[in-house]
């Protein structure tokens, strides 16, 4: 299906793309959606493993066997 890019500012930079690299529009627009979607799911990829360390790190620490409940949490404000 055919993409009609309608923005000016849009299809300068497409232009401005191919220019650079030396291709198409339509390649220059191939590679820059390409490069985002990569950048996106890296950036994801990163995020992920930096909630994984966490998740293990507070899986790390002991358990103490006792319960977080309405006491416990009203205790907290010296209720």
């Amino acid at each position: 299906m055919p993409l009609n890019i309608r923005s000016e500012a849009v299809n300068q930079l497409a232009e401005k793309l191919a220019s650079r690299v030396g291709v198409s529009k339509t390649e220059a627009v191939r590679i820059a959606l390409t490069n985002e979607l990569e950048r996106q799911k890296s950036e994801r990829d990163t995020f992920m493993e930096r909630i994984k360390r966490l998740q293990d790190e507070l899986a790390s620490y002991p358990k103490t066997g006792l319960e977080a409940d309405k006491a416990f949490y009203d205790s907290l404000n010296d209720e």
